[in-house]
């Protein structure tokens, strides 16, 4: 073979990027990447899901004033939610902030202890990571409850996908166990530390964690088996039983 018949590097790449095999994997990690994205809210939902604290915390370390702090960190929260109510965006993820910071400010006035704004939200932390811990041990890890639907394979990951109930098992004991790591350092702070040094260290550890379990699940249910569509399966049927009733 001459060099003229070798195949170049650009041929190569050319093959392998019309492998039909390669494009299904990369056509898959694409719709899990798009499927996470829209699950856990991209971008717009971690600047709400951070606001609220950062604003309180501002306030707070600049003048000590609860009360100002707590109405600000509840009235952006409100704000967010009326902002994708006009827009007709998805308002869980906002709705979800409002609940968190509520319960907060709710909670500190109670207790008039400016720490108690964050109790709430670490023992819901807390709650989760003991959920998602739970439920693969239980054998329904929570993050294939969260993204079944999300597939549109609701449960069948768990008697027909082995292979992908073995990925949501290994993203739920990602989660919870960088959850439980996030807990270990707030709880001891929440004792020790003052409301702004709390505070500060509770928005730095916001996002890092969050971005960490997403992208673990990315890379584990990018090599897991595809999903089983089960509502085209469902419509496969109707209309195969259409089709025999014709007859």
């Amino acid at each position: 073979m001459t060099s003229l018949d070798k195949p170049t590097a650009t041929d190569q790449d050319s093959a392998a990027n019309s492998d039909p095999d390669h494009d299904a994997q990369r056509e898959a990690k694409a719709v899990t990447e798009a499927a996470l994205f829209a699950a856990f809210g991209g971008v717009r939902g971690m600047v709400e899901t951070v606001l609220p604290g950062l604003l309180f915390v501002t306030i707070f370390t600049l003048n000590k004033d609860l009360h100002l702090s707590a109405i600000a960190a509840l009235a952006v929260s409100l704000l967010l939610v009326a902002v994708r109510l006009i827009s007709r965006a998805t308002v869980k993820h906002a709705f979800g902030g409002v609940f968190g910071v509520a319960f907060g400010v709710v909670f500190a006035m109670m207790t008039g202890n400016a720490k108690d704004f964050y109790l709430p939200g670490m023992i819901y932390t807390l709650g989760l990571a003991a959920a998602y811990i739970g439920t693969t041990l239980a054998g329904v890890p929570l993050i294939g409850l969260m993204l079944g639907p999300v597939f549109k394979e609701n449960l069948s990951w768990r008697t027909r996908n082995p292979g992908r109930k073995k990925a949501y098992a290994k993203a739920s004991w990602a989660w919870g166990l960088i959850l439980l790591a996030k807990c270990a350092i707030l709880f001891p702070l929440y004792w020790w530390a003052d409301t702004a040094q709390l505070g500060w260290v509770l928005v730095a550890l916001k996002i890092p964690p969050f971005l960490l379990c997403v992208y673990l699940t990315w890379v584990f249910l990018a090599k897991a088996p595809p999903p089983i569509d089960v509502f085209a399966e469902m419509e496969a049927e109707e209309e195969t039983e259409r089709r025999r009733k014709k007859t």
